[in-house]
Formats: structure tokens, sequence, C-alpha cells
């Protein structure tokens, strides 16, 4: 199991992420603190995804708020947490959780994009605080593999290149997120890249 932490560039919020994988899928459990349109938050997540990094499951809730959870067949239908098919969001295999960097692993493990490879997706974007799931095209191209991936919001004109280390997790995300050093037997122990 590794632990890692983030730092919000935007509201200065911040995530501590567990992330446990194996050779049948991976989960993940996260809480994190942060701030949208001037609401302060509480947010934890789990998200479980099969071998092939497909969400199968997603819990999230914010506190004393919403709460939300999804269950995905990995080839793109979506059930709520009372068993009714999510239609809006059909065909989408990744989840997008806009306060975390954690979700941008999922398509770069998914995908395995070779070198200047570039795929368009659609994304069921989570909000956060308010937890509504919404259709979202996004694109994700290779410029190193297993190294550095420059994500796109399409239509948006939104885009940044990140670091990722040897499990994808994002090392840096220009202007929204920094990976935070973190010391102890089995945390993780990843340079600070602010270079402090």
């Amino acid at each position: 199991m590794r632990e890692v932490r983030w730092a919000s560039e935007e509201d200065g919020g911040i995530e501590h992420l567990a992330f446990d994988a194996n050779a049948e899928g991976n989960v993940v459990e996260s809480v994190q603190t942060g701030q949208r349109d001037g609401r302060a938050y509480g947010l934890c997540y789990r998200i479980e995804c099969d071998a092939q990094w497909r969400v199968k499951h997603a819990f999230l809730r914010v506190m004393g708020g919403a709460s939300l959870e999804l269950h995905g067949d990995g080839a793109g239908h979506w059930r709520d947490g009372k068993g009714l098919a999510l239609e809006p969001i059909d065909g989408c295999i990744d989840i997008d959780i806009a306060a975390t960097p954690y979700t941008n692993t999922l398509p770069i493990r998914r995908l395995k994009l070779r070198k200047d490879e570039r795929r368009v997706l659609e994304m069921a974007y989570i909000s956060v605080p308010d937890l509504q799931v919404t259709r979202m095209r996004q694109a994700y191209t290779c410029i190193e593999p297993d190294r550095e991936y420059r994500y796109e919001s399409v239509g948006s004109n939104f885009a940044a290149n990140l670091k990722v280390d040897e499990d994808g997790l994002v090392i840096d995300y220009p202007a929204l997120f920094r990976r935070l050093p973190m010391a102890g037997s089995g945390i993780d122990q990843t340079i600070n890249v602010a270079g402090t």
C-alpha cells in the first residue's frame, strides 16, 4: 500500500490518499479538504477498479452534505446506489472527480498510450461539493510513456502536462495540484516537486 498527499494550488486544500493495487485490481480511499465557489468542504471517496483500471464502484461523501454511489460494468454502463441506470453517462468508462488529481490516473493507466498517441474520451465528470454527474469530453496524449501526459478539456481550451510516477499517480499538475513530501515507514517518499 502507498499513501500520497497533494496540495491544491487553487484553494489551499489538501488530500491524503491510500492506494492499494494487486493483480485483481486496485482500491483507493481518500479524504480531502478544499473550497469551491466560496464554500469550504470536506470530502471522502473510495474507488475500486478491476485489473484493467475500469471503475467498478465509487462512493463519495461530502461531510454534512451529499453522497454519491456509482456502479460500473467496465463497458460504459452505470447504475447509482439504488440500482437505477444512469443513461446520461452511458458509454463513459472513466470518472473524473473535479477536486482530485487521482482520477487522471484512471485513463492514463487504462489506455496505455504510446508516445505521441492521443485519445479523446467521454468522461463521467463529478463536480464538488455538489456531487453532480455530467458528461465531459477530454483528451489524453502521451508525451513520455509512464512519465508525462497532456490532459485537455475538449471545448474549454484548458490543457496541462501532467508528470506521473511509476503507478501513474500525478506528481505535478501545473497550477492545480502538487505532490507533497511524506516521511515515515511505508509512506510514499516522492521528491518535493516544488524544489524546496
